[in-house]
C-alpha cells in the first residue's frame, strides 16, 4: 500500500482496524510518501504505525542538505553519502524516536538554520527517510516528493520502487532501530 495522503480521511473504525491488521497481523506493508504523516491526527495508532506525524516544514521548500545513514538499505543504495535536494522537508513530530525506527537518511543539522521559526526538534534530528517493523509488517516513510520534479529524479524513483519491494518482502533490508551515528 502506498499512501500520499493528508488530513482526516473518510474511514470508519472497521476500515481503520482492517488497515492496522493488514500491516501488523497479516505482515503486509505501507510506503508513506511525503504527506502520508500529515494524515489521521485523531487516530493515534496510525501515527504509531508510521513512526511520527508532520510537525511543520520550518524551511518550506529549500535546498535540503541530506546525509544518508544507511546506504546498505535497498532504497538508499543509489544515493551518494551526502546530497542536496530541492524539496519541502517535513519535521517529524515528537512521536518520532530512533528507538522505534531505523533512520535511513536525515538532514545535515550543521547546514541548517536552527533558529528558523517553526524548528521544534531540540535534538536536531530531522529524519527524512526511515523504516520500521509494525507487528509482522513493514513500514517505509520518506518526506521526499512535495515538488513535482522530485518525482522525475531517477534516484527518488529508485528509492520508492525499492521501498515498495521491501514492504512487500521481496528484498531484505535491516529495520532494526539504532542510535544516531556520531
Amino acid at each position: 500500500m502506498f499512501l500520499y495522503t493528508t488530513g482526516e480521511l473518510p474511514m470508519d473504525d472497521e476500515q481503520k482496524s482492517a488497515l492496522l491488521s493488514f500491516v501488523r497481523d497479516d505482515g503486509k506493508g505501507v510506503v508513506g510518501g511525503h504527506s502520508a504523516i500529515d494524515t489521521f491526527y485523531k487516530w493515534a495508532e496510525f501515527g504509531e504505525m508510521m513512526g511520527a506525524y508532520f510537525d511543520e516544514h520550518p524551511w518550506g521548500q529549500f535546498q535540503a542538505p541530506v546525509i544518508v545513514e544507511d546506504r546498505n538499505f535497498p532504497a538508499m543504495r543509489q544515493f551518494p553519502p551526502e546530497f542536496v535536494i530541492h524539496d519541502e522537508i517535513y519535521q517529524p513530530s515528537s512521536l518520532f524516536s530512533r528507538e522505534k525506527v531505523r533512520v535511513l537518511a536525515r538532514l545535515d543539522e550543521n547546514k541548517l538554520d536552527l533558529q528558523h521559526k517553526g524548528v521544534k526538534r531540540t535534538d536536531k534530528d530531522f529524519a527524512v527517510a526511515w523504516v520500521k517493523r509494525h507487528g509482522k509488517g513493514r513500514v517505509f516513510y520518506s518526506t521526499f516528493g512535495h515538488r513535482e520534479e522530485v518525482w522525475d529524479r531517477p534516484d527518488i524513483q529508485a528509492m520508492y520502487r525499492e521501498a515498495v519491494k521491501w514492504v512487500m518482502g521481496l528484498v531484505e533490508g535491516d529495520a532494526t532501530p539504532r542510535p544516531r551515528p556520531r
